[in-house]
């Protein structure tokens, strides 16, 4: 398994001191936190995606690629890249340079987004937005795989004899993974694909994303990728810790409340109850998150948000410290304890080149394009026509 962080960007208040960091600290942060996040241990730190107040982080691939130079092991990805208002050329060429840069470190979660003015400012309908996604990828997925595209579609001028460049590295595109707290449609693209699907469940309760991921790993197999237990699945968490759980609860608790996603809502003890926060003692978090694959199956990733709501660097470093010294350590362990031999480790370059060199992944004109199966229906324009144009 993979374990990380992720960071949303956002610049935030620190309600115990009234001081909110400026862009240009923050970004420094940002840097900081994802350097010590290779040292203290973890696999892969992931950078969200923004174009708007109070969020800093409109160009992760720039951000990203001076992670890259000043790091050796450090996996980076999004959270996400918005896969419905960028350009899939610009996209495409984008995370090929990046891969390239940092020598194949490299891999990113689509997503729609969650702000809805961000639509009309590239040019684009939110009432669009899963046929949006749906077209953008399989142009995406074809111009990663293919050294001359022509392509014609709903939402964006035709290409002709189109190349992008550079090309992937080893000629092995980035690993996508599919990213939704809601949308069953795009559980079904990444199934469809034999892409990963990541699942942020922060927000809602544990049933919601098991009908997610269930759907997910049902369709992975159906469409002939392996069975639903070689699926694969990453998870989003979110955690803050103390050696005391009551020290831990004081703390954050001023943070929780006038964070800007959840503050002024729920208590903090009810949003623990219901969702994977766990503020409290390091066992206190790996005793939840051990439990996890009990509710989801086994998975390949596991992404923590603790850089947020105002929470100060020197805090954020030192919960790093105990995440890499304390947590992982263990939840590798036990995670690991009776895993079945057919589920698939988490996928890097080097084991996607070597299963390219196999002839073992799936191409463009392949099953893919060969599956006639449907996907399952849906209330959307969501169909195996939209999805087969130009897999």
């Amino acid at each position: 398994m993979q374990f990380g962080i992720f960071t949303v960007s956002d610049i935030t208040e620190d309600p115990t001191t009234g001081e909110t960091p400026s862009e240009a600290e923050k970004i420094r942060n940002t840097i900081a936190i994802a350097k010590h996040a290779e040292e203290v241990g973890l696999d892969v730190f992931a950078l969200g995606e923004h174009h708007n107040p109070p969020f800093w982080s409109s160009s992760p691939t720039t951000t990203l690629g001076y992670i890259a130079a000043q790091t050796e092991r450090l996996l980076l990805s999004t959270a996400t890249t918005l896969i419905t208002t960028n350009d899939p050329v610009k996209i495409a060429e984008d995370y090929a340079m990046l891969q390239h840069l940092a020598g194949g470190r490299v891999d990113l979660t689509l997503g729609r987004g969650n702000t809805g003015p961000v639509y009309p400012w590239f040019g684009q309908d939110i009432r669009q937005g899963v046929p949006l996604a749906i077209e953008n990828y399989a142009l995406l997925h074809k111009l990663w795989r293919e050294d001359v595209v022509d392509w014609e579609g709903r939402f964006r001028t035709p290409l002709q004899g189109f190349t992008s460049t550079p090309r992937p590295l080893d000629e092995v595109p980035p690993f996508v993974w599919h990213g939704s707290i809601r949308t069953p449609e795009i559980a079904e693209q990444a199934a469809y694909y034999g892409d990963g699907f990541f699942a942020n469940n922060i927000f809602w309760p544990a049933e919601h994303y098991q009908r997610l991921i269930g759907l997910y790993r049902q369709r992975f197999e159906h469409y002939g990728h392996g069975t639903a237990a070689q699926a694969i699945v990453g998870l989003g968490g979110q955690v803050f810790m103390r050696a005391n759980s009551q020290d831990a609860v004081r703390e954050f608790r001023p943070y929780f409340d006038n964070a800007p996603v959840y503050g002024h809502g729920p208590s903090l003890e009810d949003c623990s109850e219901m969702t994977p926060l766990t503020v409290g003692s390091p066992q206190q978090v790996i005793d939840r998150y051990a439990g996890m694959r009990d509710l989801f199956g086994d998975y390949q990733r596991q992404l923590f948000l603790i850089d947020h709501a105002g929470l100060p660097v020197k805090t954020v470093l030192e919960q790093l410290d105990i995440l890499g010294g304390e947590v992982v350590p263990v939840l590798r362990k036990e995670l690991a304890k009776n895993r079945p031999a057919e589920v698939p480790n988490a996928p890097t370059h080097a084991a996607r080149v070597a299963l390219a060199a196999a002839g073992g992944l799936p191409v463009a004109g392949g099953k893919l394009a060969a599956q006639k199966s449907e996907p399952v229906a849906s209330g959307s324009s969501f169909g195996a026509a939209a999805m087969r144009r130009g897999a």
